[in-house]
């Protein structure tokens, strides 16, 4: 039996809860000054301030003295595309040149391009990177990520994918949820059969991923030259009668109307949103949909950031997360994101905090278990070089993650 304590916390800043928070409740955390937090085989069970209530017990436990700082939850990426082969370093010229996302897409680049590279990878290769990623993720605070397919855009390649997802759960420290994403872009085979290549999603790589267990949900990218809103409601339609939670690329570049089918189909969460309609905002609040922001991908591209003030006042729950990929975010500093929440979407270091712990996990179904530091819930949390939470959400570009503790084993 192992049991951690976390003493002379300075201060220890958490959201509260098993699910979601939205409006108001997003920004009200628990702040406890002088805290300490108990863990017990890799579970909190209790935390508070003052001296701990162990005495007599207190040989038992291994202590860990945060030195008067900020402790926080553990992190949630709670959308990245984990695993690709090679990376998109040759496009920084295409977009300086001011050629678009969805040009260069046109061209055979953009995830064209990556798609050629992971099929030439092995499941080997496409491990050890993503082993990598995963140690950097770590360094930042991330103890849980959602890990999406994408880059196969056929059955097997698919699968090779979701299967390196599959193994590398357990065999280091960052807790990954899968993702089907086989609906991300057509590939040259279909380029001039759109149609097949639905029927094949829906027929053959659906079935097939729901049969083996490799993933918990199934996304689309709605989106203008890729998925429209009926191609994608036939794909996310098949997904949830074969057993599967739906998520939604939406409203990216162009107002479709992928928000309203997010909410209409009672998808876990719609992301990216950034050209969304009021009207899609307001489905989402009414089907429970989470809306997942990714200002790093906005900053990386030039582009306008999503709308987040709104989907508070909204009542609809904001997650943040990285998108880490090889063209449109290669970047998976989960940190970076938190100060530019702050910055470029207004939103306030307790609205930061709960997007990227508590309603991260909503949005992989991990909430029950995972975001908040409460009795319960599995012990991960981060010990910051840092003595509150506006100087986290501060610092911008720091790494300022002291002491990474992932089901109270320190990492």
């Amino acid at each position: 039996m192992s049991k951690l304590l976390i003493t002379n916390i300075g201060l220890l800043a958490t959201p509260l809860g098993r699910s979601a928070l939205a409006g108001k409740a997003q920004g009200e955390i628990l702040k406890l000054s002088h805290a300490w937090i108990m863990t017990e085989d890799g579970v909190i069970t209790e935390a508070g301030s003052g001296e701990p209530p162990i005495m007599e017990q207190e040989r038992c436990f291994e202590t860990i003295d945060a030195g008067g700082r900020l402790v926080t939850p553990g992190l949630v990426d709670a959308h990245t595309h984990l695993i690709f082969g090679g990376f998109r370093q040759h496009e920084l010229a295409d977009k300086l040149r001011g050629r678009t996302y969805l040009e260069i897409l046109a061209a055979g680049g953009g995830i064209l391009s990556t798609v050629k590279a992971t099929r030439a990878a092995s499941e080997a290769q496409l491990t050890a990177k993503a082993l990598a990623a995963l140690k950097e993720m770590l360094s930042f605070g991330v103890t849980l990520c959602e890990a999406k397919s994408g880059y196969g855009l056929s059955t097997e390649e698919e699968l090779k994918q979701l299967r390196v997802v599959r193994n590398l759960n357990g065999t280091q420290p960052v807790e990954l949820v899968s993702t089907f994403l086989g609906a991300h872009a057509i590939p040259p085979e279909y380029k001039d059969d759109h149609e097949g290549y639905v029927r094949l999603i829906c027929e053959d790589m659906l079935p097939a991923v729901a049969s083996q267990g490799l993933a918990e949900y199934c996304d689309v990218f709605c989106e203008s030259g890729v998925f429209s809103v009926e191609e994608s409601r036939r794909i996310l339609s098949r997904a949830l009668a074969l057993g599967l939670k739906v998520k939604i690329h939406a409203d990216e570049i162009d107002a479709l109307g992928g928000a309203q089918l997010a909410g209409a189909l009672g998808a876990v969460s719609a992301e990216h949103l950034i050209a969304v309609t009021d009207k899609g905002i307001k489905s989402m609040q009414k089907g429970g949909t989470i809306a997942c922001l990714l200002p790093a991908t906005s900053f990386y591209l030039g582009a306008d950031y999503a709308p987040a003030r709104k989907f508070i006042q909204a009542g609809v729950p904001v997650a943040l997360a990285t998108d880490y990929n090889p063209g449109s975010c290669p970047s998976l500093n989960l940190q970076l994101v938190m100060n530019l929440a702050c910055l470029k979407d207004k939103m306030t270091p307790e609205e930061v905090l709960t997007a990227v712990t508590l309603n991260g996990a909503a949005a992989i179904g991990r909430a029950v278990s995972h975001g908040s530091i409460e009795a319960g819930k599995k012990a991960d949390f981060v010990i910051r070089n840092a003595a509150d939470l506006d100087y986290l959400c501060y610092r911008f570009g720091s790494n300022l993650a002291g002491t990474v503790i992932k089901g109270g084993i320190i990492c």
